[in-house]
């Protein structure tokens, strides 16, 4: 047992040893040297560490028919089009939180959630509602995919039950869903629009 053990014993101090070897070491500046980096051991060769800003890699895609790049191209202007709206409703809806977790007044949480309100609809009235149908169906998925809750949801939590009911139903005049929810995996397409334009979710 006891050789067991001293073996056992061995053994990790062998792994220790290597996971110390494999640790980037400091790197030895010449007077030359204008670089600074760091050194790690791969397979007994001295090679530099750099750590490097994330790279992202695209395919390019090629279409079946100009139909489909057609349709690709209007998303695209579609997406890019509502994208500032999605971001601003995103900001205002985590500020609004954050400033109704800071007071229990009921009127001034009140007062907190009409002001929302009151900037949401000037910019409805302002831009909003010219756009298309298209458009208006991506900006209620991006509103999704920016703040991980659904338009209705977001009406439902600060106006209540009945309001968005009310406005669901208008929506529904026009053909669209406030419980439409987005899914990455069904929505390739505007993941890969994003993607390109290198933009990250305000959400993440």
């Amino acid at each position: 047992m006891k050789f067991i053990g001293l073996l056992l014993l061995f053994c990790c101090l062998l792994g220790s040893v290597k996971a110390q070897t494999d640790k980037p070491a400091p790197l030895i500046l010449g007077k030359n040297d204008t670089i600074r980096t760091y050194l790690t051991v791969d397979s007994g060769k001295l090679l530099p560490w750099i750590v490097m800003h994330e790279v992202r890699i695209n395919d390019t895609r090629i279409f079946k028919s100009q139909a489909d790049l057609d349709n690709y191209r209007r998303l695209r202007y579609n997406v890019m089009k509502v994208l500032p709206y999605a971001r601003f409703a995103a900001q205002r809806y985590n500020k609004l939180q954050r400033d109704l977790a800071l007071t229990g007044d009921r009127h001034q949480q009140k007062a907190l959630i009409n002001n929302c309100e009151t900037e949401i609809k000037a910019l409805f009235n302002k831009e909003i509602k010219d756009l298309t149908i298209s458009q208006g169906e991506v900006l209620i998925k991006l509103i999704d995919r920016e703040t991980g809750n659904t338009s209705y949801a977001m009406v439902k939590d600060l106006k209540g039950g009945f309001k968005a009911f009310l406005l669901q139903s208008a929506a529904r005049i026009f053909g669209h869903d406030l419980k439409e929810t987005y899914n990455p995996d069904e929505q390739k397409d505007i993941e890969a629009i994003l993607n390109q334009a290198g933009y990250v979710s305000s959400n993440n």
